[in-house]
């Protein structure tokens, strides 16, 4: 394929990817206006980003007043899976394709973008990667842009109540795993317990919220990894 076929192809296949983007950035739009943040902090943090874990734990930080020790901490620790899965498509990378290359379309891993690239039987080409990826920056920060729009012209009283919507996106995210992996609900209720231990226990009450996250996050990690090795040639699920 040349330049062109294999940028559209890339496309096309990425293109789901960014529809299926919008919503869930556009809550986070919602939420950065909501915050008190102006409407171009939320896109340019979505631009910058492209995580939405990354950036729902971030943003809460942020609103927390917390350090920037905190903010990058828990967003590495959050996103370390990215570098994994970077690693892993290298392996299928086109061999010819330049350190520079690389390092731009390692700005559009994410889950869904890896999926879709990893199951790829031939050698991932620099335009392949660029189309698969456009999509879903476009789709995310197009998500946010509407969503941050939208909700600074939206009454105080629809605002406040737009704040229950992130533990809504999480708790959507966590249930069903945990209902098709019973070591998944275990590893779950053990953040769960040693975040409520951090949060409650007068002990722990000079510790702020985000280092109480990622204590929690790398504990809850830490133990889980612990009591459930994966085998080599597992998959974990």
């Amino acid at each position: 394929m040349d330049f062109k076929e294999d940028f559209t192809y890339g496309f096309k296949r990425g293109l789901p990817i960014c529809l299926g983007y919008i919503p869930v950035s556009f809550t986070f739009g919602l939420m950065v206006v909501d915050g008190g943040l102006p409407a171009w902090i939320a896109v340019l943090i979505s631009i910058t980003n492209l995580t939405s874990a990354g950036q729902f734990a971030g943003l809460g930080i942020i609103m927390a007043n917390g350090s920037l020790i905190e903010l990058g901490v828990t967003t590495l620790v959050i996103n370390l899976r990215y570098m994994l899965m970077s690693l892993s498509l290298s392996q299928k990378i086109d061999s010819s394709m330049s350190f520079l290359k690389r390092a731009l379309i390692s700005y559009g891993v994410t889950d869904e973008v890896f999926a879709v690239a990893s199951i790829e039987t031939r050698a991932l080409s620099f335009p392949y990667m660029c189309g698969l990826i456009i999509g879903p920056v476009i789709g995310w920060t197009t998500g946010t842009a509407l969503g941050a729009m939208i909700s600074s012209v939206l009454p105080t009283s629809v605002q406040n109540a737009m704040g229950i919507t992130l533990y809504a996106m999480f708790i959507a995210l966590v249930v069903p795993a945990a209902k098709k992996s019973k070591q998944v609900a275990i590893v779950v209720l053990i953040a769960i317990f040693i975040n409520s231990l951090l949060t409650w226990a007068p002990v722990f009450n000079a510790i702020s919220g985000g280092w109480k996250l990622i204590m929690a996050t790398v504990l809850a990690s830490g133990i889980g990894a612990f009591l459930f090795p994966v085998k080599e040639g597992e998959d974990g699920a």
